[in-house]
């Protein structure tokens, strides 16, 4: 499983459907369907990735792992504490995996522009996936 996968599912559970970075929705509606007209149109913001089936409120979950870990981790600014929240390797090693799935195109070695990068294209990612961000965090 992909980092990212492994955040999804820690986030949304296990059988979360997150669609792979870059990638678009695996499943169309059929041309002239009509049951699925009102879906495909419903959601053009979407296009990325099929609709979310539900919401997923992502601060409670979060701050529940970061209270679990009776460690002051800020998950809302460091993808380093995010991860470590949710158990996942928050290596260098592992963040450069991750920031190859996303698509990062900068210089892997300057560790500080990249977590930056990479907890912005995470947190959108989520979003774009149904998940709730809370107000102050910008994606």
């Amino acid at each position: 499983m992909s980092i990212f996968g492994k955040i999804m599912s820690a986030i949304f559970g296990g059988s979360a459907n997150a669609t792979p970075p870059g990638g678009a929705a695996t499943s169309t509606a059929p041309a002239g369907g009509s049951s699925s007209a009102s879906a495909s149109s419903s959601a053009p913001a979407a296009a990325p990735g099929a609709a979310p089936a539900q919401t997923v409120d992502v601060a409670p979950i979060l701050d529940a792992a970061v209270a679990a870990k009776k460690e002051k981790l800020e998950w809302r600014t460091s993808i380093v504490d995010l991860m470590k929240a949710l158990d996942i390797d928050s290596s260098l090693g592992a963040r450069k995996e991750l920031a190859k799935e996303l698509g990062y195109t900068g210089d892997t070695n300057d560790s500080a522009s990249m977590n930056i990068w990479l907890h912005k294209q995470v947190m959108a990612k989520l979003a774009a996936n149904g998940g709730k961000l809370p107000p102050d965090i910008k994606h």
